[in-house]
């Protein structure tokens, strides 16, 4: 199916009532958990995943990704008004976002956030359009020696490189690869590391796992670091945008939009680095006279690049979870989990066997970008009177709904005490700076991998050498290795030449 046969067909199913409510929905519910400090989607997205035992594919995914994208909106309203930004993408917003807001500007700033965000997000939804099938017809090229290797850079980009210590990183992965070891071994019909419990027979459910993690441990952190005492939400004003602003804000969306979209599909991505790379090139490439705004009154540049690379970085992560099945953040492999819940499996085919749900999951994105931004403009009031939500009473909603959430799954017991448990463990690893995406990374690509291992094994009679005489196994190899002791070798070549 070509791109334009397959959004036609996405459009016809998108445009219906019940998917146009559950892209209003998503967004809605997106924007406001985006707006809330410390509350991302990862956690919004584990919190809905029981939805998934009663809701069709179709309209949980429409749901969830109305969520990713209106998250990447919110998060500016906080950034600018409270300058707490809500996530790592939201931080170089906050730089001049909040100095504007000072200045009485407020109202521009969320402007061409929103505008910006609509811009960046139109532009990764066409990448995700025509760039999917692209990547799916090199995938179908692969055998499961470079599935093998793919996984293993993905396991190596998304703990070792993103977190801030390669070693915690590791350390988070090797957690989220025991808890997928649990069960029963596919090949072998043998239990593993079951501990003589009925229950763990079928293996830790992913969904439990993803709500512990983001849900119960975040809650948890996020009280224990709890500081009473009120935040001063700055005032709107008028979101009206002069003539200035729109000319000194349109390429800075443009360029935005076309550093973050590549730098969301590669395995090492992340948001931080494209919104980075904006902020510097605008503040280089913006005229002498307003180069005096930065850091100072606040520029509007500095706004509108930063945001526009943040959510055509988000939409970028969903083009390797489509085509690969690689989630390269906690949300997408969240959604990963989802997919699994409903006996899907993301990757080449996914495009073949299950078309109608991944071109009306694209539609519906289109859909949501123009939502969002009748729902940003508008209502940037109401989002700003959430900021005012007392603390203590969020958290305590969110252990909640976790907790009737997992329990209504199995009616088990066992699933609410390895809930806690593991929930208490995400705390703590929170508190010490363990990056918590891996562990779900490992427990969903853990027996991925393990499978395309023993498949390439078996082709190849056991030799081990297959992934290494495989040209392009070989040379994912090669990237992983030097993704994971490049950083070392570099800092230590820096401090040698100093």
């Amino acid at each position: 199916m070509d791109v334009f046969s397959g959004l036609s067909l996405g459009f016809g199913n998108a445009l219906s009532l019940t998917n146009l409510g559950w892209a209003l929905l998503g967004c809605f519910l997106g924007t406001a958990i985006g707006v809330l400090p410390g509350i991302g989607p990862a956690l919004t997205i584990a919190l809905l995943l029981p939805i998934t035992f009663q809701v069709s594919a179709t309209g949980a995914f429409i749901l969830f990704c109305g969520v990713f994208y209106g998250a990447m909106y919110g998060g500016s309203t906080t950034s600018i008004l409270l300058n707490t930004p809500g996530e790592s993408g939201s931080i170089i917003t906050s730089l001049e976002g909040a100095k504007m807001a000072r200045h009485g500007r407020a109202g521009p700033a969320l402007a061409t956030a929103a505008i910006g965000s609509f811009v960046a997000g139109t532009i990764g939804t066409l990448g995700i359009s025509f760039l999917g099938p692209v990547v799916v017809e090199l995938a179908l090229q692969l055998g499961p020696a470079e599935y093998f290797s793919l996984m293993v850079l993905c396991f190596v980009t998304v703990s070792a490189v993103l977190g801030g210590s390669a070693l915690r990183g590791l350390t988070s992965l090797a957690f989220g690869l025991m808890l997928g070891m649990i069960g029963i071994d596919l090949q072998t019909g043998q239990p593993r590391m079951t501990f003589g419990v009925v229950e763990l027979l079928d293996g830790v459910n992913v969904v439990l796992v993803a709500v512990a993690l983001f849900a119960v441990g975040e809650t948890l952190h996020l009280a224990w670091r709890h500081v009473a005492g009120k935040q001063e939400v700055l005032p709107v004003g008028s979101i009206m945008m002069s003539k200035s602003d729109w000319k000194r804000s349109f390429w800075p969306w443009i360029r935005g939009a076309g550093l973050g979209f590549p730098f969301g599909v590669m395995p090492a991505g992340g948001t931080e680095m494209p919104t980075m790379l904006s902020y510097y090139a605008e503040k280089k490439l913006a005229k002498p006279e307003h180069q005096k705004e930065f850091g100072t009154v606040g520029a509007i540049e500095g706004v509108a690049g930063p945001e526009a690379a943040n959510n055509a970085a988000a939409a970028g992560i969903l083009v390797p979870m489509l085509t690969l099945g690689l989630p390269t953040s906690a949300t997408a492999a969240i959604m990963l989990s989802a997919f699994q819940s409903y006996g899907i499996q993301p990757g080449p085919l996914l495009f073949t066997t299950q078309a109608e749900l991944v071109w009306t999951l694209i539609a519906s994105l289109y859909i949501a970008n123009i939502m969002l931004v009748v729902l940003n403009l508008p209502l940037v009031g109401l989002w700003a009177k959430i900021l005012k939500i007392p603390t203590p009473q969020l958290y305590a909603g969110i252990l909640v709904f976790a907790t009737i959430g997992t329990y209504g799954i199995s009616n088990s017991v066992v699933d609410l005490v390895l809930l806690y448990t593991i929930g208490i463990v995400a705390m703590f690893m929170r508190h010490f700076d363990f990056p918590t995406a891996p562990v779900v990374i490992g427990m969903i690509l853990g027996p991925m991998a393990e499978q395309a291992m023993r498949q390439a094994l078996t082709i190849s009679q056991g030799d081990w050498t297959t992934f290494l005489t495989r040209p392009v196994s070989l040379g994912i190899l090669i990237i992983a290795f030097v993704a994971l002791v490049g950083p070392k070798a570099w800092g230590l070549l820096a401090r040698r030449r100093a």
